[in-house]
């Protein structure tokens, strides 16, 4: 099963390090995000739905379970849909605990550099395998 995994890793990787090196570079635009979502409960309901639905996809396409790089493509999957279920049952109790927190310069680095982290290996896996 490479012909998929070659494929995700080269759409989710670019995607993850472009999203990591772009928030890393624009912290304050991403602090503005946060604090926007921690006053529309909507926005992260609708975000939800499009997390439930990657999620689905990739693990539709994609739960292979084994040692190597292509698990963590798996892993992603599995990560997104239940994001997606957690921004949809509770996207008040979100925008009230979690998104203060991206508010934090610390939080919010560690998750954009391990996003970064994430898409630099996907891309690498992706491109030269």
């Amino acid at each position: 099963m490479a012909g998929p995994s070659i494929f995700l890793a080269r759409l989710l990787g670019p995607l993850a390090l472009a999203v990591g090196i772009g928030g890393l570079l624009n912290r304050e635009a991403i602090r503005g995000i946060a604090s926007s979502l921690s006053r529309e409960p909507g926005l992260i309901l609708i975000l939800g739905a499009l997390d439930l639905a990657i999620g689905l996809a990739i693990v539709q396409v994609h739960n292979l379970w084994v040692a190597g790089w292509p698990v963590l493509i798996t892993l992603i999957g599995w990560l997104a849909l239940a994001r997606g279920l957690v921004r949809i049952l509770a996207p008040g109790w979100l925008a009230a605990h979690a998104a203060p927190k991206l508010l934090d310069g610390g939080f919010a680095g560690a998750a954009l550099l391990v996003t970064a982290g994430f898409g630099l290996v996907l891309t690498a896996c992706g491109y030269l395998s």
